[in-house]
């Protein structure tokens, strides 16, 4: 590995990695440490059962039916991105393990197949997604209510899933050659195997890594943590 490449997909991991587990850890605390308010905040109408609440709680939460009156497309934007990255996360769990079952069934080369269609089907979809958000932000009534985080935000998504589509569609390396550098992390020896390091593909691999670094140590003090606010005021207005 040479000097950036250690830095950004070496020890750049791990330092991102403590970072977004300890300030989200930092974040759930100073949460819990508000004092509770004495009013019951819980919004009417309301199931009456536990198992009705909990349901509202949900639906509430992952569909958030209110948001999708007041802006469909914006919400048909945030599920389509959500769901592909879901997808995307789940397809980089390959760099831990082989997904055996499917790999019986498929083959190796279906396999290869199908993870270059799911994958380059939720890259397109997340890039679709954050070009749509850029566009909202930088035109039409929600122009001024911007941010500079908000585009801070936007522009590490757009690194991450921009790179991330390059090295699906133009890398042409193997998923083993990742499985191998992945390896190496796991094993605390950063360090790129002969095919990546020889590949100009690694730059690539570089920037990408740049990009999810910066995002998961911004992470826990961005205002994406709305994710588990969004729960926890949805727990609260289902709540007794």
């Amino acid at each position: 590995m040479d000097l950036f490449s250690f830095l950004v997909s070496g020890i750049g991991v791990y330092v991102a990695l403590v970072v977004f587990t300890l300030g989200m850890a930092w974040r759930v605390w100073q949460w819990m440490r508000t004092p509770k308010s004495p009013v019951r905040l819980g919004l009417f109408p309301k199931p009456k059962s536990g198992l009705g609440r909990f349901g509202k709680l949900l639906k509430d939460t992952f569909i958030a039916p209110q948001s999708v009156e007041q802006a469909a497309p914006l919400m048909a934007a945030a599920y389509a991105f959500h769901l592909a990255a879901l997808g995307a996360f789940v397809g980089h769990l390959r760099l831990v393990h082989e997904f055996t079952p499917l790999v019986s069934i498929l083959g190796v080369e279906g396999m290869n197949t199908f993870a270059a269609w799911s994958g380059g089907i939720a890259g397109v979809v997340m890039l679709l997604a954050i070009l749509f958000w850029i566009g909202r932000r930088t035109s039409g009534a929600y122009k001024n209510l911007s941010t500079p985080e908000d585009f801070l935000l936007l522009g590490l998504l757009l690194g991450v899933v921009l790179l991330g589509d390059h090295l699906r569609f133009v890398g042409g390396l193997h998923a083993a050659t990742y499985e191998a550098w992945f390896a190496s992390l796991v094993a605390l020896r950063p360090a790129f195997p002969p095919a990546l390091a020889a590949s100009a593909t690694r730059w690539a691999l570089d920037w990408h890594m740049l990009f999810v670094d910066a995002f998961l140590i911004y992470f826990p003090f961005s205002k994406l943590t709305h994710a588990i606010g969004a729960f926890t005021g949805n727990l609260v207005r289902s709540s007794d």
